[in-house]
C-alpha cells in the first residue's frame, strides 16, 4: 500500500538541509513510500536535484511561502502564518493528500495548528506528546505526555494511558501493555492529589493493564511498557534525560582525551561502547507522536540530524501502517459507550 507523508521541509533548526536527505534515505528504505516536500520552492529544488534524482516518481514539492520560526508564539503562527510549510503540510493530511505529517518545527505552534486543522478525535479532550525510551533487556517504554499539557486532570491522564496503550499494542506488538504512573514513590500514599485520583481511575478500569506507580529511576528498568505523567513533569524528565546522555558522552570524551594512554586502553572496548552508544542514541528514538488528533502528526526534535529526522519519518510510516488514529478512536468510543469507569 502506498504511504504518502507530508514533510514540513522548512521547520527546525536546519530545515531543508536535513529534511531532503532524510527523505532520500527513507525513500530508499521504504519502497512503498512517497513524500510531499512542503516549503519554499527555490530552496527545495536544488536539494531535490542533488538527493532525490533516483526517486522522481516518489516525491512532490508543494509550495509554502512562509516559515514558522522556532521562537514564534503559537497563537501568532496560527493566526498569521496560513501559508507556512507547517500549516500547508498539515492541510495535506486534512485534505487526504497525505496520511501523516512530520515536522521538526516549533512544538507549540505545531500542536496548536494541528488541533485547529485536524481537530481532536471524538471523546478525546486533550492531545498528548508520546515518545519511546530504551529500556533494559532490549525493551522500550512509551512515555507521555512530553509537554502538550502543563496541567492535566486525572481524567486527562487516564485518556493518555489509553492512547499510550493503543500505541504500544499497535507499534510495539505488546499484547497487554503494562501501564504505570510516574510518581515520587511507589507507595500508595505518595504523590499529589491529581496522581492519587488518577491511580484510582486507572485501578478501576478494565481497559488498561495498570501496574501502579513507577519512580524516575525506574523509567529504564523495563517495569512498564507505557509511563504516564502530565506534560510539565514529562518535559522536564525528557530534557533531563537528554542532558544526562550528552553529559556522559562529553565526560567520556574528556577522559579519553586527557591522557594519551587512555586512548590505547579504551581500544579493546570500542566495539562494546559503539553498541551501547547506538542503543541509547536519542536519534534512534526521534519522532514523538501527537496522540489524540484526527490524523497522524510526528514531531521531530528541532535540532535533528539527517539520521534523526529519518527515524521520525520511520515512526510516521509505522503509524500509517497501523492506522493509529482509528485504533485510538475505537478504544475511546468503547469507553464513552461504557460510561464512567
Amino acid at each position: 500500500m502506498l504511504k504518502i507523508i507530508a514533510l514540513d521541509a522548512m521547520g527546525g533548526d536546519y530545515g531543508a538541509r536535513v529534511v531532503v536527505p532524510a527523505a532520500a534515505r527513507a525513500l530508499k528504505t521504504y519502497p512503498e513510500l512517497k513524500v510531499l516536500l512542503v516549503g519554499q520552492i527555490d530552496k527545495l529544488n536544488p536539494l531535490a536535484a542533488k538527493h532525490l534524482s533516483a526517486y522522481r516518481d516518489r516525491f512532490e514539492i508543494i509550495s509554502a511561502t512562509e516559515i514558522v520560526e522556532m521562537a514564534e508564539a503559537p497563537a501568532h503562527a496560527l493566526r498569521s502564518k496560513k501559508d507556512s510549510s507547517m500549516r500547508v503540510a498539515l492541510n495535506c493530511v486534512k485534505d487526504a493528500r497525505a496520511q501523516a505529517c512530520v515536522s521538526a518545527g516549533n512544538t507549540g505552534a505545531l500542536m496548536a495548528t494541528a488541533r485547529f486543522v485536524l481537530k481532536m478525535l471524538p471523546g478525546v479532550d486533550r492531545p498528548a506528546i508520546c515518545t519511546t525510551f530504551p529500556a533494559e533487556r532490549g525493551g522500550e517504554v512509551r512515555f507521555l505526555d512530553l509537554g502538550a499539557n502543563v496541567d492535566s486532570s486525572p481524567e486527562n491522564l487516564f485518556q493518555f494511558a489509553v492512547m499510550g496503550s493503543v500505541l504500544s499494542q499497535a507499534l510495539d506488538r505488546v499484547e497487554n501493555p503494562r501501564i504505570a504512573l510516574l510518581n515520587i514513590g511507589s507507595e500508595e500514599i505518595k504523590g499529589n492529589e491529581v496522581v492519587k485520583r488518577a491511580s484510582d481511575i486507572f485501578s478501576d478500569s478494565q481497559v488498561i493493564n495498570y501496574i501502579g506507580y513507577v519512580e524516575g529511576d525506574g523509567i529504564f528498568k523495563n517495569i512498564a511498557d507505557v509511563i504516564v505523567c502530565d506534560g510539565f513533569i514529562g518535559n522536564i524528565t525528557l530534557k533531563t534525560i537528554e542532558g544526562s546522555v550528552k553529559f556522559v558522552g562529553r565526560l567520556m570524551k574528556d577522559i579519553v582525551a586527557k591522557r594519551w594512554w587512555n586512548k590505547i586502553l579504551i581500544l579493546p572496548a570500542l566495539p562494546l561502547l559503539k553498541k551501547l552508544v547506538d542503543y541509547i542514541n536519542p536519534e534512534r528514538h526521534n519522532g514523538a507522536s501527537l496522540l489524540g488528533l484526527n490524523g497522524i502528526v510526528i514531531k521531530s526534535h528541532g535540532g535533528a540530524s539527517v539520521n534523526a529526522f529519518y527515524h521520525a519519518i520511520g515512526e510516521a510510516v509505522r503509524e500509517v501502517e497501523a492506522n493509529v488514529p482509528r485504533l485510538i478512536g475505537e478504544k475511546v468510543a468503547v469507553l464513552l459507550k461504557a460510561g464512567p469507569q
